[in-house]
Parts: structure tokens; sequence; C-alpha cells
């Protein structure tokens, strides 16, 4: 009874230790991807050390933003290639994104821009290279590896090593997601990557989304030819993109039906759309004075991303002359060279806190190349968007968002001056995006956990128990024409044919039997009278 009327914090903290505790210690191996796919898993990463895992994170020695600040294990690898060769290699890409944008996989074969991907794809053969790196993961017993699927090299290491994966990705290129977790995607409603449709696609679209989905089978695995063959290698057997991605344990998908389209979906593909959003922190006092200095018309904030921060100059002017003719101030990340007919009301910076300024209450715009990190950003802070999409999943984000009316998106190689300065006075004085993005901003943050959350737990769970293999559908043992009944259909079909021959020959048989002789009869007689 005295334990009734006890009013002590003390039960309450014990339960949170108790539900909300660390969790037990398992040994985690970390196959990230380097530039902005690294922010966001990094997130999750930092939380897993926290609750106290053995966190070893196997990287490259030349890349950008890995490694950085991890309070962990990192082991390195040399590579055939310097940083000069990776800035270069994704220059290059990163411009003919600005001369012709991918809208087919074909096109993306064919692209003389490939360099960078060759260079990714590459690094994995080094990493293997290195024996005695390879005999330490070997010896470390990992409870599972948490790996970002892009450069393919988690998915060897998973492999090799017979290690329970978690893939981190905002999707997967190609079907590869369809096939690896056998999950339907119905072409009638579900728009293949990189076309841009939205969900209610014409008939003409449907059609384009049929080739699109045979494209993918065709040139697909011509574009992973170096990551397959290094795969081969290594694993010293040939090897499919299936081989790869089947035995997948967990999908984190950084994604959600905000966002996406409603599709089906398997039990084992988890979705932590927003994983990137968190709360606004007091601006540095540089930004607050521009924001302080933009009177009651606010501001806008311009960036295209953490790897795209220039611009072809005649691209740049147009952009500059938009600018300037809008009331906001502009806060614009550009490392590029300064735009000759820059107005007053833009100020060019080479690095913003872009969250932070997205959650200030005079924000009136964002405009973005629509990755998916600048859009949860902006769904989460409720900011209208001018979505100017380059390459990858882009152009299908824009989309997505613009059907949704939280936006209006404009083509970078086509647009004019014009177009941008009215796509800006849109999404500004037209409430209705206002109106439609908080919308959105409430339906993504009406969830019961917290997306980081929601990851860390599938990470430990996959650690806790080898895999989940009781998430695994029997999909995967079945061959192509059992998984679409062929064989079913087709011995139905003889079943039904055998019953519909034997049938006519009964009725037949019958036929002659009643009607054939007196048929014979009446011949006859009728004969014997002439």
């Amino acid at each position: 009874m005295a334990c009734a009327g006890w009013t002590s914090p003390l039960p309450l903290c014990v339960s949170l230790l108790l539900t909300c505790g660390f969790a037990e210690a398992g040994k985690l191996l970390v196959v990230p991807m380097d530039g902005s796919h690294w922010f966001t898993m990094q997130s999750v990463v930092e939380k897993l050390i926290l609750r106290g895992h053995e966190v070893v994170v196997v990287m490259p020695e030349v890349s950008w933003q890995l490694g950085k600040s991890l309070n962990c294990t990192v082991k390195t690898y040399s590579t055939s290639y310097t940083l000069e060769d990776l800035d270069r290699e994704f220059m290059d890409f990163a411009h003919a994104q600005w001369k012709a944008q991918v809208q087919s996989l074909f096109s993306l074969f064919l692209s003389s821009s490939n360099g960078f991907f060759d260079l990714v794809f590459s690094h994995c053969r080094s990493l293997f290279n290195d024996r005695k790196l390879v005999e330490y993961l070997k010896e470390s017993s990992f409870d599972a590896v948490f790996l970002d699927p892009f450069d393919a090299c988690g998915l060897i290491v998973a492999k090799y090593f017979s290690l329970p994966s978690v893939v981190f990705a905002r999707g997967i290129a190609c079907h590869y997601l369809e096939e690896g977790a056998q999950c339907p995607a119905p072409l009638s409603y579900v728009p293949r990557i990189l076309l841009g449709f939205s969900d209610a696609m014409t008939f003409k679209e449907r059609v384009r989304n049929h080739i699109m989905h045979l494209e993918e089978h065709l040139f697909c695995q011509y574009f992973f030819k170096n990551a397959l063959e290094i795969a081969s290698e290594i694993l010293q057997t040939p090897v499919t993109a299936y081989d790869l991605y089947n035995h997948t344990s967990i999908w984190l998908l950084r994604t959600d039906f905000v966002l996406d389209y409603p599709k089906p979906v398997m039990p084992n593909m988890i979705f932590i759309g927003g994983i990137n959003c968190h709360q606004a922190k007091p601006l540095p006092m540089e930004f607050e004075a521009y924001i302080n200095a933009s009177g009651e018309h606010g501001i806008v904030i311009f960036s295209l991303g953490s790897m795209v921060s220039e611009i072809p100059e005649k691209k740049a002017m147009a952009i500059a002359d938009a600018l300037g003719k809008i009331p906001q101030t502009v806060l614009w990340r550009y490392t590029g060279t300064r735009p000759s007919n820059l107005a007053n009301n833009t100020i060019l910076v080479k690095w913003l806190p872009q969250n932070d300024l997205l959650g200030h209450p005079m924000t009136r715009a964002f405009i973005t190349h629509a990755g998916s990190h600048g859009i949860y950003e902006s769904i989460c802070n409720g900011v209208p968007m001018v979505m100017m999409p380059l390459f990858g999943d882009q152009m299908d984000n824009a989309k997505r968002m613009e059907t949704k009316g939280a936006g209006v998106t404009l083509n970078v190689l086509e647009m004019t001056s014009e177009d941008l300065e009215n796509a800006l006075k849109a999404v500004i004085n037209d409430k209705s995006y206002k109106e439609n993005i908080i919308r959105l901003s409430s339906l993504h943050k009406d969830r019961p956990v917290e997306p980081l959350d929601l990851a860390v737990f599938w990470v430990e769970f996959v650690m806790r128990h080898k895999g989940a293999p009781h998430l695994r559908p029997a999909a995967h043992d079945l061959t192509w024409y059992q998984y679409h009944s062929l064989d079913v259909i087709g011995f139905l079909l003889a079943v039904v044919l055998t019953v519909a021959f034997i049938t006519f020959k009964c009725c037949a048989y019958g036929y002659r039997k009643c009607f054939g002789k007196k048929g014979r009869v009446k011949k006859a007689h009728k004969s014997k009278t002439h």
C-alpha cells in the first residue's frame, strides 16, 4: 500500500531506463557511401555508438566527408585514385547535367560522364586487396553490416563474410529493390525512376513506364558491369545484382508516403523519411543579421545541395536576374564566379545552416535541386519550394511535391529568368502552396516513433537476431514461372482444354449415334424412289 502513494519520479526513471536504456552491446560493421549519402547515415551510427555498441567503419582513404568526428574504430584502405581525381570526375558529371539531363537508362549508359561511377565502384577492389584489413574483418565476428548500397561494396562485404545486412538508402537504382525484396511494383500506377511521372499516368505515360522497365532489364547490367565484375572477382564466382541484393535483412528507406505515392511494400521495408530533420537551432549572428535586414518581406533560401555549388555562367546570370526581381532577401549558397548582374538583395555564401534557416518564420521559399534531404527539411519546416532537379531521384522527388501542391518544378536546361521569377512569386504569394506544405508537414510529423529511433531499433534487431529470416518471403525460392503462376495457369488451361475436348468428342459421338443413322436411312430411301 505504501507504494501506491509514492510520488517520487524514481519509478518513471527506472521505467525509462528499462524501455529506452542501453541495448545489449553488439558489434557492427559499417560500410558507408561518401558525399551527402553519409550525412544521415552518420546520425544513425552516432546513436548506435552512444547506445554502447562497438562500431567499426570501413572507408577509403580518399573521401569528401567520411569518418569525420566519429568516436569509434575507423579502418581505411588505399585507393587507386586521388581526391583530385574524385573531384574532377564528379565535376564532369555535375556539369554534364546542365547540358543534357538523363531521362532514360539508355542515355545514362551512353553518357560520357560515367567516369565518376567507375571510380566509385573501383574502391571495393582496393578494400579486398588489403589482406590485413580483410583478415581483421574476418576475425572480428560482427553481428551485422550496416551499408549504403550505392557502390555495391557493402553488399559484397556482407556476402563475402556471410553477415546479415541492413541497407540504408533513399531508393535503389533500376529494378533491384523490387527484385531483391521480391516486392510487387505494378507498372500501371508505380512510376519507374528517372521518368518524373505521377501515379496517375496517362496511357502514353504507362506505355513509357513499361518501356523504361524493359530498359532497366536490358541496360542496368551494363551500367553496373564494373561493380559486378569486381564482385565476381572477390567472391570467385559469377555474380548478378540479384545475388547481392536478395540477402538483405532489412531495407531502411529514407522516404515515406508523404513524399512517395502509395504502393505495395514488404515487411522488411522500413520507412524512415525525414530522418535528417532536426529541431531548428539558433542562427549564427551573421545569418540573423541578414534576416533582420530583410524587413517584412523575409528571405528565400537557395541551395543545390552539398555536392553542387557551381553553375554555368550563362545560367547563373539568368538566375541572378530573376532573384533581383523579388523583394525578398536571397541567401544563395554558391562558390562559383560571382554573376556580374547580381542584385543587392542577393547574398552569396559558401555555407549556410539550411535546416535552421528553413525553420525560421521569416523564410518564404526554398529554391532546391529536390534532393531527398532538402525536400524533407522543407516538409518538416513547412516551406514551399521552387525545384530545379538535376539528376538521380531528384526529378521524381520534384514531381511528387508538385503533384501535392507544395512547389513548382522548373527544367534547369530550358528555364528562363522570367520562369524562375514567376515560380518564386507564385510559391510566395499564392497561399495554397504554403497551406499544402503545412498539411504535408503535419502528416509527416504525426507518427508514433521518430525515424532515427526506428532506424536504430531495426539495426539492433538484426544484430540481436542475426538477421530477419522470418520477414523473408518464399518468393525468393520460386522460379520466375512459379512466381507468376505460369505453371499453374498452364496446368489449369490444359485441364480446361482437355475437358472441353472430351466434352466435344462425347457430344459429337452422341450426335452421330442419335442422328447419323436416320440420316443415312433417309438418303437410301430417296435413292430407291428415283
